[in-house]
């Protein structure tokens, strides 16, 4: 399924559907079409994206970078997501549409649905890693199919640590053995497609955070109180 998911992004033919609201940029629901087959994908490129005095113009190869990263882990957060460069607006990222009922996100989650602590706790593991800067509630999903899903991850990968979420919760506990064991060969080298799309600053200093979660073994806890993305949700 991955494989046609990928195919079909890379060499669909991409229309423009309309904006998607409340989005910091510019993001474009679209359909990707190529024969018999269809599908809903989000488009942001990088004509739609505000400028921003820490991060250099080309988020969508940040989009991009969390999908291989998470591809890496073979943990499966982060749906299928390419980097076209003849799309409508011109090049930007291209991600699945995840069909879901918007009005769960990470906080409703948490409170009703104790059978997704396990994934969720994942995401707080993958967010640091990744050192996500806007982790917001609503950019944690349940597809109809029940997977937990993380969306939206142009503002990652910074070599300062810029670290803001709203997945707390899970702060100082023991991250599973499975998961250090998952991310440890991150510890000395990420793969090279991965890290063609970061800055070499970048990619040493993803080793770096790896390397302390390996060292520490537990959840990062935010003693500021002031690591939280706003809005919230």
């Amino acid at each position: 399924m991955s494989g046609r998911k990928l195919t079909l992004l890379r060499e669909g033919r991409v229309e423009l559907l309309g904006r998607i609201p409340r989005s910091s940029n510019e993001t474009f629901l679209v359909q990707v079409s190529g024969g018999d087959d269809a599908a809903y994908a989000v488009y942001k490129p990088e004509a739609g994206e505000r400028p921003l005095s820490d991060f250099e113009p080309g988020l969508y190869k940040r989009e991009r970078a969390a999908y291989l990263l998470s591809e890496s882990l073979n943990w499966g957060l982060v749906p299928a997501t390419v980097i076209r460069e003849d799309a409508p607006l011109g090049i930007g990222s291209l991600q699945w549409f995840i069909e879901c009922d918007f009005q769960e996100h990470y906080f409703t989650l948490y409170a009703d649905a104790p059978e997704t602590h396990r994934e969720l706790a994942r995401i707080a593991v993958f967010d640091y890693v990744a050192n996500n800067t806007d982790r917001k509630s609503g950019h944690v999903l349940r597809g109809d199919d029940g997977r937990i899903w993380g969306i939206d991850h142009g503002l990652c990968f910074s070599a300062a640590f810029k670290l803001r979420t709203v997945i707390w919760d899970f702060a100082g506990d023991p991250i599973p053995g499975a998961l250090l064991e998952d991310i440890s060969s991150f510890a000395e080298a990420a793969p090279p497609e991965l890290a063609e799309l970061l800055d070499d600053d970048e990619v040493t200093a993803l080793q770096r955070r790896v390397q302390r979660l390996l060292r520490a073994g537990v959840l990062p806890v935010d003693r500021t109180g002031m690591r939280y993305p706003w809005p919230l949700v």
